[in-house]
């Protein structure tokens, strides 16, 4: 029986050198338990994702653009709780163009549209899809954020940068303070609580909005830093992810305020771009990462000191995994990105942490 059995051991293992290291990773090895792959009705690749947002368990809207023989083409995706679905009903569907932010006012979703290079914002209500026109057409949309009572869209135009404030009635232009050459972001928490970040003559530089004007923040970034994103939290708690330069090598940093003070820290992220970074279900901050596995994505945990990664699951035959935008949805954790499979152009991908 031992001598059978020896014979048996080693025709395991002469099959399994003969098989190839592709056909040979175990399925979900590296997955973090409870990461889930959902399904995406495909769009015609390649496909841009713009961005992600959740109101709760059971809505979210996922952004971005498809390739069409004429350009440019929005798409615009939903999901239930269940599954996601493509949303061809509103305005400009069939228009070339594309989907920016999506932002939650009270019980509609507003979306930024780039409908054929004339900017407008998608509104959805119980009642369907409406829009308000931007007053003015610009050469670049940039960034868009809305609360009960206010939204903005910055960008440039043929005389140089532009923010545009919406009060619920009417457009005014807004004015910055001397120096700022750029918007790079902006997000609010109330009409009179709005932040931007900034290109100036001198740096970096954040900038808030308190109702009145906009005023530099005086927030202590990092020497030659940029900035990628910045959270605001009802807490009153603030981050804001960017990126510092040192003899040239960029290394990823966290600049959080957290009441009272601000305070940097460097997490072992590399030169991760934090765009996509955002407060988790489970009060982490959570942000996708560039793979060192091409069949699976990559996400950074950061809670606190400690960081820890973990991959999505296995994706047959797939050569780039990429999640490029993320939100929590009640206790999950939505993802929403592109996978490239070999011999084929990217195309759409979503995952699942919990839930």
């Amino acid at each position: 029986m031992n001598g059978l059995r020896a014979v048996v051991v080693c025709l395991v293992i002469t099959c399994a050198a003969l098989v190839s290291p592709a056909a040979a990773v175990t399925p979900g090895r590296g997955a973090t338990p409870g990461w889930a792959a959902l399904t995406v009705p495909a769009a015609a690749p390649p496909v841009a994702v713009s961005d992600l947002a959740a109101r709760g368990p059971g809505e979210a809207w996922a952004t971005g653009y498809e390739q069409a023989s004429d350009g440019a083409m929005p798409l615009l995706y939903r999901w239930d709780g269940t599954a996601w679905s493509r949303d061809t009903a509103f305005p400009g569907a069939g228009e070339p163009g594309w989907l920016g932010e999506v932002q939650f006012v009270g019980a509609e979703t507003w979306i930024l549209h780039n409908r054929a290079g004339e900017g407008e914002i998608l509104r959805r209500s119980a009642g369907g899809w409406s829009t308000v026109p931007l007053p003015q057409t610009l050469w670049t949309y940039q960034d868009f954020a809305a609360v009960p009572g206010a939204a903005w869209v910055v960008g440039e135009d043929d005389t140089g940068l532009r923010v545009l404030h919406y009060d619920g009635s009417r457009w005014t232009a807004q004015a910055t303070p001397d120096g700022v050459l750029y918007l790079m972001g902006v997000t609010a928490r109330t009409a009179t609580d709005a932040w931007a970040w900034a290109d100036t003559r001198t740096g970096t530089t954040v900038l808030h909005w308190d109702g009145t004007a906009w005023r530099d923040a005086g927030v202590p970034l990092p020497a030659d830093s940029n900035v990628h994103t910045l959270l605001l939290e009802p807490s009153g708690r603030i981050t804001i992810g960017g990126s510092q330069y040192t003899d040239g090598v960029a290394r990823t940093y966290l600049t959080i305020f957290n009441g009272r003070a601000w305070r940097t820290t460097h997490p072992p992220l590399g030169d991760t771009h934090t765009e996509a970074m955002v407060r988790g279900p489970d009060g982490a901050l959570w942000l996708p990462l560039r793979s060192d596995r091409a069949f699976q994505s990559k996400y950074a945990r950061v809670d606190g000191p400690r960081t820890t990664f973990s991959y999505g699951p296995e994706r047959a035959n797939a050569i780039d995994v990429r999640p490029r935008a993320l939100a929590g949805a009640g206790a999950a954790l939505l993802s929403f990105g592109t996978v490239e499979v070999y011999g084929s152009k990217p195309n759409l991908m979503s995952e699942r942490l919990g839930g």
